[in-house]
C-alpha cells in the first residue's frame, strides 16, 4: 500500500469516526470505493449530496478525501407528539462530499 493510498485512507477513518458522534447513520463506505459509488451510497440512505471536486476525470475514476455534515432542510409542520403545537419538520439532510481526481 503506497504512502499516499494509506493516508487518504486514514483520512477517511478519521473523518467517519468523527461524523460518527453527532450523526451515526453518516458514514462514507470504506474501502477503494469510487467517489461515485459514495455518493450513490450517500444518496441512497437519505441524504442530499454536495459535491466538492478537484481535478477533471469521471467521478466513477476519484477518491474521496471527506465527507462532512451538512444542514438540515426543515419546514414549518406540526409536532409529532400533540399533533396541534408547531415545529420544524426535517425534509432532507444535506452531506459534503470532497472529491480528487
Amino acid at each position: 500500500m503506497s504512502k499516499f493510498t494509506f493516508v487518504m485512507l486514514a483520512a477517511q477513518v478519521a473523518v467517519v469516526v468523527g461524523l460518527a458522534a453527532p450523526a451515526p447513520v453518516l458514514a462514507a463506505p470504506a474501502g477503494p470505493n469510487s467517489a461515485q459509488d459514495t455518493i450513490n451510497k450517500l444518496a441512497a440512505d437519505g441524504f442530499k449530496v454536495i459535491v466538492n471536486k478537484v481535478g477533471h476525470l469521471p467521478l466513477d475514476q476519484c477518491m474521496v478525501t471527506a465527507v462532512r455534515p451538512g444542514t438540515d432542510i426543515t419546514a414549518p409542520g406540526t409536532s409529532r407528539i400533540s399533533g396541534r403545537d408547531p415545529a420544524q419538520i426535517v425534509l432532507y439532510t444535506t452531506v459534503y462530499v470532497d472529491v480528487l481526481c
